[in-house]
């Protein structure tokens, strides 16, 4: 009997939580740490992505990591957020813009003919987000944030002219003997590069 007690009272604490104290003003539910809440900006609906500039050396041009960094980072924004991305000189309700500052490969293990059996690639991107309506730079740091880690590092300088960008970083590895090449710990860097940005575009709780 004690189990079902304590299944039966669960269940109507929930259901009272659920019909009492939970429905906020705009409709959503809260509950501890969960809630109905989307995860983006309801107000911004459009996204403008000019193709990231590239200030390294390698991969330049029209096949570079530039524009294949800014395809994957318009793919992920398409199928994960509600936000429609436009061309880049269209109008939108905000911009998102990068820099590559970083981009190269080291050898992780050989093998005992000297050959690489392991390697990886690093990708480093400066990234921007900001509201065209109002200027307010989106990317920057809230101030619940301020605690993290290196989150000093985000923050902008009294009276400079430009937003400090939000660096992004990503490590992908490969391993030959596998099929693997450079190309694909490239695509694995873009990937994860693209990931954080669209985290980065998520509300701050």
């Amino acid at each position: 009997m004690r189990p079902r007690f304590s299944l039966a009272l669960l269940a109507a604490l929930a259901g009272g939580l659920v019909l009492t104290g939970c429905q906020t003003w705009d409709g959503h539910l809260n509950l501890g740490r969960y809630t109905t809440r989307p995860n983006y900006e309801a107000s911004i609906r459009t996204v403008r992505v000019p193709v990231f500039k590239n200030n390294t050396q390698v991969y330049q041009g029209l096949n570079g990591v530039e524009n294949e960094l800014t395809l994957a980072i318009v793919r992920e924004i398409e199928s994960k957020t509600p936000f429609k991305v436009v061309p880049a000189n269209a109008d939108a309700d905000t911009e998102l813009s990068g820099t590559i500052v970083s981009y190269s490969k080291g050898i992780i293990n050989r093998n005992q003919l000297n050959e690489v059996r392991e390697a990886e690639t690093y990708l480093a991107v400066d990234v921007v987000w900001k509201d065209l309506r109002t200027g307010e730079i989106l990317s920057q740091p809230r101030r619940k944030d301020l605690d993290a880690p290196n989150a000093a590092f985000n923050l902008p300088e009294p009276g400079a002219p430009e937003p400090v960008p939000v660096r992004i970083t990503s490590t992908g590895s490969f391993i030959p003997e596998l099929g693997q090449s450079t190309s694909t710990a490239r695509q694995m860097n873009f990937d994860r590069i693209a990931g954080q940005v669209t985290r980065m575009m998520e509300k701050p709780w």
